[in-house]
C-alpha cells in the first residue's frame, strides 16, 4: 500500500468521523471512553480535537510499515490522538514526598498541610492538577503509609487542645477522646476525598481524574486507621447512597500482614471483603506472588502498586525495582486474531507474530524518541513537581531522555480465546491441548519483549490489553473481511488479552487456576475477574475463598465482579431485576447499574460502547457451588463457601463489630511531656517510617 493511498484513507475517514461526532450518530465513536461523555459540549470538542490528531499521526509521525499494519487490523497503538502532544500514560505519584514538601500548581503553592483533612484534600488537587499532563491513569502507590504522618499530626492536636483545658481528667482519658476526635476526622477527610475523586473535573471538563490507590499493609496504628475509615467511607456511598466510581482501590495482601487470623491488619482485609461486596472496590493485589515478591525486598516503597484497570510498573532497567515515580509511556496491541486467521499452519503463525511483536517495538521506539525530545516546560507539574523519577534536577528547557527511560514501553495483546479457536478449534478454557498452546503464544511475545529490552536498554514489558474500544474495533473490521465465523468473529466483541470468554460456562476455581499461570507471563500488567451472582454482601466468607484462590494461583491482581444496583427513585441499593422490591418502580431508566468494564466501573450504561454492551450481556456467572469447596481444597485455598445464593455465612469481624479507635491502635497513650512543644519530635511508635515536626 502506498503512503499517499493510506493518506487519501485517513483524510476520508477523518470528515466522516467529525460528522458522526456532530450528529451524535455513532456509540461506539463517541463513546470509546465510558469514563467521558461524548454527547457533551466538552465531550464533543474532546472528539474533535483526538481525530484529527490520529489523523495527524498517521499521515506524519508514523512509519509506513506501521501504518499499513494499523490499517490492515494488525496493531493498534492507543492513545494514538495524543502521540503528537508526547504525553505519556500513566504514573505512580509520589504523594508523601510531594506533600511534604509542599507543591505548586501552576496557579500558587501549596505549603505541607499540618493535619489530615487539609492532607487529602490537597491529595485530590494533586490529581487533579496531574491529569491534565498526561494521557492516561494516575495512581498514589503507598496511600497509608504517605498518609499516615497526617493522622499523627492530625492526633496530636487534638492532644495539645484537650490538655490545655483545665480538667481532672487522666493521659488516659485525654488520649483516648483525643483518638476519638482523630477517627471522625479522618473519617470526614476520607468521606471527601472520595467525594472529590467523583466529581472534579479535568481535561477541559470532559471527565473525572482517572485514579487509583493502592494500601492494605501499614501496619502503623495511624496507617490502620485511615484504611478503617477510607473502607467505611466507601462502603457508606456518595450523598445519596450511590456507589463512588473513583478511586479505583487496590487492597495489597501480603502473608503476615492481613492475610490469616492473628495478623496485624487481617481485621482490615475483612473490612474489605465486606466493602466490596457492596462497592466492587476494593480490588486484590497480592505481593507474595511470583511476578511481584522477586521485587520485595521489605520496604513499603518495593510493594507492588498498579493502575487500577492494570498496567504495572515494577522491574526497571535504570534504578530501583519498584512503580515510585514511575509509569507506562505508552503501548500498542496485536489482534492475535487476525494472525490466526491468514495463517495457515502453527509455524506460520508464530512468524507472523514474530514480525507483528518487533514491528510493534519498532513503532513504540518511534513514539519514545519523540517523546523523550519534549522539554520539562511542556509538562510543568509533572516535571516540576518532580512527579516523576531524576526530574528533580531537569530546566525547564531540558530534554526527557533521563526521566522517561525509567517508564515503561508495552507491548498488549487481544483475542487469545478467539485465536486458539481459529487455530484449533477449542480455546483455553476448553481443553489442556488449547491452554498449553495459549501459554506458548503468550511465552513466545514475552521473550520477544524481553530481547527488545536487552537490545535497546529499555524497559520493554508485556501487557494484557485493556481493550475497551478496542475490543469491538478490530472484531468489526475482521468481519468485514472474514464474515462471521463460529467462536472467532461470531461476536461484537474479542475476548481481553488472556481471557478465558466470558460467555464460557466455567467454575469459578478452573477459570482461576487457568488464568493463573498467564499473569506472571504479562509483567506490564494483567488482571482476572469472577463474576459472582447474588447478593454477596450475605457471604463474605464466599469472597475470602475467592480471594485467596487467587493468591493460591498465583494471581498478581484480580477483582470479584457482582450485581450492584440502585433505584434512583427510593434509594434501595441491591439487587434490582424487573422492578424495585422496595418501591415497585419498573422503570429502567431510573435504575442505576454499576458494571465493571475494563477495570472501573461506569454507573450507567448508556456510555458503553456496543462491543463491551454486548461482552457485558454475556457474562455468566462463575458459582456452581455443588464442586466448588471440593475445587477449592486442589487449590490450597480454604474456608467455607456458597456461590448458589442458598447458603449464608456469617459476616466478617468487622461486619458484626466494628474495631474501635482504641483496637486499631494498640499503643500506650502519650504524655503531656511528648507534646510539650510545637517543634518536638514525636517518635513513630509503631514502624519508624516518619517522625512529624
Amino acid at each position: 500500500m502506498q503512503l499517499s493511498t493510506v493518506s487519501e484513507k485517513t483524510t476520508d475517514h477523518l470528515l466522516h468521523a467529525l460528522t458522526e461526532i456532530v450528529e451524535s450518530s455513532n456509540q461506539d465513536l463517541i463513546q470509546e471512553n465510558a469514563n467521558v461523555d461524548g454527547q457533551s459540549p466538552m465531550g464533543q470538542m474532546s472528539k474533535f480535537a483526538s481525530e484529527t490528531a490520529k489523523h495527524y499521526a498517521k499521515t506524519e509521525m508514523l512509519s509506513e510499515e506501521v501504518t499499513e499494519a494499523i490499517e490492515a487490523n494488525f496493531i493498534h497503538p492507543h492513545d494514538l490522538d495524543f502521540m503528537p502532544t508526547g504525553t505519556t500514560t500513566c504514573c505512580q505519584i509520589p504523594l508523601g514526598a510531594i506533600l511534604k514538601g509542599g507543591f505548586n500548581t501552576g496557579h500558587g503553592y501549596m505549603r505541607e498541610p499540618n493535619d489530615i483533612c487539609s492532607a487529602m484534600a490537597l491529595s485530590s488537587i494533586i490529581f487533579q492538577s496531574n491529569q491534565n499532563m498526561q494521557h492516561g491513569g494516575q495512581s498514589y502507590p503507598m496511600f497509608d503509609y504517605d498518609l499516615a504522618p497526617y493522622v499523627h499530626k492530625t492526633h496530636r492536636k487534638h492532644l495539645k487542645r484537650l490538655r490545655s483545658y483545665p480538667t481532672k481528667w487522666t493521659d488516659t482519658e485525654i488520649d483516648e477522646l483525643a483518638w476519638k476526635e482523630t477517627d471522625r476526622d479522618v473519617y470526614q477527610a476520607c468521606e471527601a476525598f472520595i467525594h472529590n475523586c467523583n466529581s472534579m473535573h479535568s481535561r477541559g471538563g470532559g471527565q473525572v481524574p482517572f485514579v487509583s490507590i493502592n494500601y492494605g499493609t501499614d501496619t502503623s496504628p495511624e496507617g490502620r486507621l485511615l484504611i478503617d475509615n477510607l473502607l467505611r467511607a466507601t462502603k457508606a456511598g456518595l450523598g445519596n447512597g450511590e456507589t463512588p466510581i473513583f478511586p479505583i482501590q487496590i487492597f495489597k495482601m501480603k502473608k503476615g500482614t492481613n492475610y490469616e487470623p492473628g495478623e496485624p491488619n487481617y481485621d482490615l482485609y475483612q473490612l474489605a471483603l465486606e466493602t466490596t461486596a457492596k462497592r466492587l472496590f476494593p480490588n486484590f493485589s497480592f505481593i507474595d506472588s511470583s511476578v511481584n515478591v522477586q521485587h520485595y525486598d521489605g520496604t513499603p516503597e518495593s510493594e507492588v502498586s498498579y493502575m487500577g484497570c492494570r498496567t504495572r510498573v515494577m522491574a526497571n532497567r535504570h534504578g530501583d525495582d519498584n512503580s515510585i515515580q514511575r509509569g507506562n509511556l505508552s503501548f500498542t496491541s496485536i489482534n492475535l486474531v487476525k494472525i490466526a486467521l491468514t495463517s495457515q499452519t502453527k509455524d506460520q503463525f508464530f512468524d507472523k507474530l514474530g514480525y507483528y511483536t518487533d514491528l510493534v517495538v519498532k513503532q513504540l521506539l518511534e513514539r519514545y524518541a519523540f517523546q523523550v525530545k519534549k522539554q520539562a516546560q511542556h509538562f510543568s507539574f509533572l516535571y516540576g513537581q518532580n512527579v516523576w523519577k531524576n526530574s528533580e534536577d531537569l530546566a525547564p528547557t531540558d530534554t526527557l531522555e533521563e526521566v522517561l527511560k525509567q517508564g515503561t514501553l508495552s507491548v498488549g495483546f487481544i483475542g487469545l480465546a478467539e485465536a486458539l479457536v481459529a487455530l484449533i478449534g477449542e480455546h483455553h478454557g476448553e481443553s489442556d491441548e488449547a491452554y498449553d498452546l495459549g501459554y506458548e503464544i503468550v511465552s513466545f511475545m514475552r521473550s520477544r519483549v524481553d530481547a527488545a529490552a536487552d537490545t535497546n536498554d529499555l524497559n520493554f514489558s508485556l501487557i494484557a490489553t485493556p481493550a475497551e474500544g478496542l475490543s469491538g474495533k478490530f472484531t468489526k473490521r475482521d468481519q468485514e473481511t472474514f464474515g462471521k465465523i463460529p467462536g472467532v468473529t461470531e461476536r461484537t466483541f474479542y475476548t481481553n488479552s488472556f481471557h478465558v470468554p466470558v460467555y464460557y460456562n466455567i467454575r469459578a476455581i478452573d477459570k482461576i487456576k487457568r488464568e493463573g499461570a498467564f499473569h506472571k507471563l504479562c509483567n506490564g500488567g494483567h488482571i482476572s475477574y469472577i463474576e459472582c451472582d447474588g447478593d454477596v454482601s450475605k457471604n463474605t466468607k464466599a469472597l475470602d475463598v475467592l480471594v485467596k484462590s487467587m493468591a493460591a494461583n498465583d494471581f498478581g491482581y484480580g477483582s470479584i465482579n457482582h450485581p450492584v444496583d440502585r433505584c434512583m427513585e427510593c434509594g434501595y441499593t441491591g439487587i434490582i431485576d424487573n422492578e424495585c422490591p422496595k418501591c415497585h418502580t419498573s422503570d429502567d431508566e431510573k435504575v442505576e447499574r454499576i458494571r465493571r468494564i475494563t477495570g472501573y466501573l461506569v454507573g450507567d450504561m448508556k456510555k458503553w460502547n456496543t462491543a463491551k454492551r454486548a461482552e457485558e450481556s454475556q457474562r455468566v456467572k462463575h458459582q456452581q457451588s455443588a464442586n466448588l469447596k471440593d475445587a477449592l481444597s486442589d487449590s490450597g485455598a480454604s474456608g467455607p463457601a456458597d456461590f448458589g445464593g442458598t447458603e449464608v455465612s456469617e459476616a466478617g469481624t468487622l461486619g458484626a463489630k466494628r474495631s474501635t479507635c482504641g483496637d486499631l491502635r494498640h499503643r500506650e497513650p502519650e504524655t503531656s511531656e511528648s507534646i510539650s512543644g510545637e517543634n518536638t519530635n514525636l517518635a513513630n511508635e509503631s514502624n519508624g517510617r516518619f517522625a512529624c515536626e
